[in-house]
């Protein structure tokens, strides 16, 4: 109904969303970066929106990427670098990120497994993908499937079990690092031998 990731709807919300959204919890995805196998300097947060948990991530070089403008225009007037693109085809070389973070926004992306595909890609060994995401199977969860399908989300959850076992198909060595309704899962990709 909004199109892709749902971009429209969040193009339109951009002026609000820092207004009704939290700020981003650091303590998960310090724990998820702090799992890498390689000095974390450049992260990438895809679906990074406003910028609110890029902020919280303590390194030298963050990029907030995403579809929606409006969202970009809202991360650059908090001084961060951005990148309009799309989670499917990342604009980024081969081996060439530490870590790649996703929260609240995951299930919002079509093509799940082209997305985690991509990061794999980019994402040099030792590095890790966190995705913070809500789980379905709790009742907070349960109520937020139901409030995105009436506002007409395309929208695709997965409980914490399930995410780890999808990063792993891909490639990815992955554990739950903080369950609950607002959840993380870190996939690490394997050092080449």
């Amino acid at each position: 109904m909004h199109g892709a990731g749902d971009v429209r709807f969040f193009d339109r919300f951009a002026p609000l969303y820092d207004l009704v959204m939290p700020p981003a919890e650091a303590g998960a995805l310090a724990d998820a970066l702090a799992r890498a196998d390689r000095p974390v300097k450049r992260v990438v947060d895809i679906g990074g929106g406003s910028g609110r948990a890029t902020l919280a991530l303590d390194v030298p070089e963050r990029i907030v990427l995403d579809r929606s403008s409006g969202m970009l225009t809202r991360a650059r007037t908090r001084g961060l670098d951005c990148v309009r693109g799309d989670a499917r085809a990342l604009p980024f070389g081969d081996d060439t990120l530490d870590a790649v973070t996703v929260v609240d926004a995951f299930h919002h992306m079509p093509n799940q497994r082209t997305v985690a595909a991509e990061v794999y890609r980019a994402l040099a060994p030792g590095g890790v993908f966190a995705i913070s995401e809500f789980d379905p199977d709790t009742l907070l969860g349960r109520g937020l499937v139901a409030a995105e399908r009436v506002v007409g989300f395309g929208s695709s959850f997965a409980t914490p079990a399930e995410l780890t076992r999808f990063l792993e198909r891909v490639g990815f060595e992955a554990a739950v690092v903080e369950s609950g309704f607002e959840y993380t899962v870190v996939g690490k990709k394997r050092e080449s031998h």
